[in-house]
Formats: structure tokens, C-alpha cells, sequence
């Protein structure tokens, strides 16, 4: 009977083991990488926070406005260069600095549903 156990329950493991590598395979590519971290870390919070600065909207704001992007991935390249050339809203420093697979990140996780 013990050896039952322990066969039943190293077969849930392998199981659960499975699933959640599927799930990580099933999410789009850079999205598990891309979080409210990197928006902290690249300081997007300090202007699309809660409350923004001035008319810098929310990242929920830009998560609803975007998300009839998600899967056109010709759309999201065309985001991320308006993002890095600083055109929406006129110059911003912060967006031009933005690495080319940083700003692609950041614009795949706002499509997706942000934080």
C-alpha cells in the first residue's frame, strides 16, 4: 500500500510539473520576463502611476486602449517604435532611452493586460 502511495503521488508531481511547463510555453514570447518590475525599474511609474502625472495616463488605462493589439505583432513593432521615438505625447526622455527589447517588453506586457 505505501509504495502505491508513493507511486500516485510522484505521478501528481510529474502532473503538475507538466502543466506548468505548458503554461509557461503557452505564454507569448518575453511576456513571463516583462512585469511592473521593469516599468519600476525603468521608472514608467513615476508618470503612469496611480494617480499619473498630469495626462500621462494609467498603465490600466494603456492596457484597455491597447489591447485590440494583442497577437498583430505589426502592430506592437509600430508601438514600439512610436514608443522609442518619443512620439506619443510630444518628446519624452525616459520613452528614447528605452532599449529597443526593453520597450518591446513593456509594450507586450501593457497589450496583454498590464499589471
Amino acid at each position: 500500500m505505501a509504495s502505491g502511495t508513493k507511486l500516485w503521488g510522484a505521478l501528481q508531481r510529474t502532473a503538475l510539473a507538466a502543466l506548468g511547463l505548458g503554461a509557461a510555453v503557452m505564454l507569448p514570447p518575453g511576456i513571463a520576463f516583462a512585469s511592473s518590475q521593469l516599468a519600476l525599474d525603468k521608472g514608467c511609474y513615476k508618470c503612469h502611476g496611480n494617480p499619473p502625472k498630469k495626462n500621462a495616463p494609467t498603465f490600466a488605462e494603456l492596457s484597455s486602449r491597447y489591447a485590440m493589439h494583442r497577437n498583430n505583432a505589426g502592430a506592437e513593432s509600430a508601438l514600439v517604435e512610436k514608443l522609442r521615438q518619443g512620439t506619443f505625447f510630444g518628446h519624452i526622455d525616459a520613452h528614447e532611452r528605452l532599449s529597443q527589447e526593453n520597450a518591446q517588453r513593456l509594450i507586450r506586457w501593457i497589450i496583454e493586460g498590464g499589471p
